[in-house]
């Protein structure tokens, strides 16, 4: 297993941030090959699929109708191809998020089970080939140095799984953090392990930063990596200056490895494994949903599969020379996309996450953490940390930021709640700003 896992973290090194591909157009050559070939094998093993796509011819694949989470759940026990029974695969999941233990599998396939972060869990299917194919792929981007150094990586998640195990040996020392558990608990092991490489969500990164400041922890990764929550820009800010590094990041959820930073902090789409088709939420500033066809997944196929997030696609090329596509912000969540109701009384007004987090910050230089809630579409609640005791000279000012951005966007403005802010780490991820109501929207309406 050992000599598979060097073979395989080999070969993803060696196209690592795409430097195996000299132009785009060589690297989407090579994708439609890898695409026909793997579809071919989805179509003989997956029941689903196979009629899903009818008989339409495997060129047409940029057209095949999508699928979503919920008709990839409903559809779980005909869409994978290990045989595996989606009432087994919960009843496996959730022990072994009772146990804490996650390392029992279903014949040598690894199951996971996602946080449920918009009210909806899914699973997901890991073969051993698929394993190892992830670790090389997300080893060789995010390893600071070389393979062939020794490294202690510190993975901070909700839960384990068998995935991060993977390629461990006397070099590559994995230890896994549960988020659950006690910070005290963590700082301790964090001492003792002194990590090369910290992997952790941006609000536990805040929190040791912190601790790092006030001298309860003494550590000096040489890489820090952002994974499984929105990075906030205050958020950067205070762990890069805290670290004296770049923050990094890595864009993973249920339906695979998606995007990690190259040298210079961009984030690349990991187009080595996936093809991304973009749907458009606004052209004119670059938001899309993306649509993965994942080439690298056989035992849970993600063809033509429609994510729920927001991304905003970079306007310049990376300065590394990358022919992957590059990223600026994740936003978020559709779901927590605002809505307004239009000044003029017709039909909502779309406000991205990010337009608000801008609105925040340039409001006040005193604000430390922030969350902003929006329950209804005439009632938001802003949580603030703010520093220098300035509390209601910075309260004064986010409402007047808040309400000059709702004037230039044409809609009413709500009504706004302060409150102290609060948060702890364990099974719920840190959603800056979030939408906590659902809309039933006629899209033509929306401006």
């Amino acid at each position: 297993m050992l000599i598979d896992s060097l073979r395989i973290l080999s070969r993803y090194w060696l196209t690592r941030h795409g430097r195996r591909w000299t132009d785009r157009a060589s690297l989407e050559r090579w994708q439609e090959a890898r695409i026909r070939n793997h579809l071919n094998r989805v179509r003989r093993q997956s029941p689903f699929y196979r009629e899903w796509w009818g008989s339409r011819p495997l060129s047409e694949w940029r057209e095949f109708p999508m699928i979503d989470k919920q008709i990839m759940m409903e559809q779980f026990d005909r869409l994978n191809t290990a045989g595996i029974l989606k009432e087994r695969a919960f009843a496996l999941a959730l022990r072994a998020e009772q146990t804490r233990d996650f390392t029992p599998m279903i014949g040598g396939t690894t199951i996971g089970l996602s946080s449920g972060t918009s009210g909806h869990r899914g699973l997901f299917l890991v073969s051993r080939e698929e394993r190892l194919a992830w670790a090389g792929a997300v080893l060789a981007k995010v390893l600071p140095g070389s393979l062939l150094g020794k490294h202690r990586i510190a993975f901070f998640l909700r839960a384990n799984s068998n995935l991060y195990a993977a390629v461990g040996s006397r070099r590559l020392q994995f230890r896994f953090y549960d988020l659950l558990d006690p910070l005290e608990h963590h700082l301790d092991r964090l001492r003792e392990q002194q990590p090369t490489l910290l992997v952790a969500p941006p609000s536990m990164l805040r929190l040791l930063a912190e601790r790092q400041r006030e001298g309860q922890l003494s550590i000096a990764p040489g890489r820090i990596v952002s994974v499984a929550e929105v990075l906030d820009p205050l958020d950067r800010q205070y762990i890069e200056e805290t670290f004296g590094q770049t923050l990094h990041q890595v864009y993973q959820c249920t339906e695979g490895f998606l995007a990690a930073t190259c040298a210079h902090g961009t984030l690349h789409m990991n187009e080595d494994i996936a093809v991304i088709q973009k749907e458009y939420v606004d052209l004119e500033l670059r938001k899309f949903i993306p649509v993965i066809t994942d080439f690298s997944r056989m035992a849970q196929p993600m063809i033509r599969y429609r994510l729920n997030d927001v991304l905003t696609e970079r306007a310049e090329p990376c300065p590394c020379g990358s022919p992957f596509m590059a990223i600026d912000t994740i936003e978020g969540r559709c779901d927590d996309l605002f809505y307004f109701p239009a000044r003029d009384g017709e039909g909502w007004v779309r406000v991205f996450p990010d337009f608000v987090s801008r609105a925040l910050l340039a409001a006040s230089g005193d604000i430390e953490a922030y969350r902003v809630v929006l329950h209804a579409p005439n009632r938001l609640e802003v949580s603030l940390q703010v520093a220098n005791g300035k509390r209601v000279e910075t309260e004064t000012a986010v409402a007047n930021a808040l309400t000059g951005l709702c004037d230039r966007i044409g809609c009413r403005t709500p009504g706004f709640e302060f409150t102290a802010y609060a948060f702890q780490p364990g099974d719920r991820k840190l959603r800056r700003v979030e939408r906590r109501f659902g809309l039933d929207l006629d899209a033509a309406l929306i401006r």
